[in-house]
């Protein structure tokens, strides 16, 4: 069994990637007493692991606002807002326009586990051999890819909601009002809710993706029989 995978190992060093995809295909059906269904289930097992643990952790209040890996920051038209604002004393309004982006996004997070759950059902026995063979985000880019788009267009409207339910919508009309008003400064009107909604996807990938990476890096990660069964083909 190690001669083999020293072999393989060696195999995907050498080859290209249309060489390395049909390596992957032509994988034995049945590895070290490992099916095909227990391959597919281990990755679901993986990417749901992630969603559960992970993606709670951002519904929480400050799970966005003090993880520093998916902390929303000002877009780059807001940074010279944030600036003026402290220079004039109003440190602590910019604060709190800071905070309140990062409450829409914890507010909004939760409605995307249904949509991951949907994609990772789908996930066949050739996307999981691909899956488990490639990158230590292999899995979190085949969910994003699977879900970005419809994500998206849910999202939109409920961040816009989120703006009200926690009075970003109200902190950022007056900062930006405020900041209208100093005088030789050039008005903007930034659109918001589109920013905020790019960033909370961002940060639920990247949750995910330190999840996938503990579970193909960590045998303690591995928390199932399937789990520690699928990816003992990578130790």
């Amino acid at each position: 069994m190690i001669k083999r995978l020293i072999t393989f190992v060696l195999i995907l060093n050498l080859t290209s990637c249309a060489e390395l995809q049909q390596v992957v295909n032509n994988l034995p059906e049945n590895t070290a007493g490992i099916s095909n269904a227990d391959i597919a289930a281990g990755l679901r097992q993986a990417l749901d692991q992630g969603i559960d643990k992970q993606v709670s952790t951002l519904m929480k209040q400050d799970g966005f606002y003090k993880n520093e890996l998916v902390k929303i920051l000002l877009p780059q038209e807001l940074q010279k807002v944030d600036k003026a604002l402290r220079d004039i004393g109003l440190g602590s309004l910019a604060d709190e326009g800071l905070k309140v982006l990062n409450r829409a996004a914890e507010d909004a997070v939760g409605t995307a586990t249904p949509i991951f759950v949907n994609a990772v059902k789908d996930i066949t026995f050739n996307d999981a051999k691909s899956i488990l063979l490639g990158n230590e985000d292999a899995a979190t880019v085949y969910l994003s890819g699977r879900t970005k788009a419809e994500l998206y267009a849910q999202f939109q409207p409920i961040i816009n909601n989120s703006f009200k339910k926690v009075g970003a919508d109200q902190i950022w009309s007056n900062l930006i009002n405020r900041y209208n008003s100093i005088p030789f400064t050039s008005s903007v009107n930034p659109d918001l809710t589109d920013y905020v909604t790019d960033q909370a996807l961002k940060g639920v990938y990247q949750m995910i993706a330190v999840e996938e990476k503990d579970i193909r890096t960590k045998y303690t990660s591995r928390t199932t029989d399937i789990l520690r069964k699928v990816f003992a083909l990578q130790d």
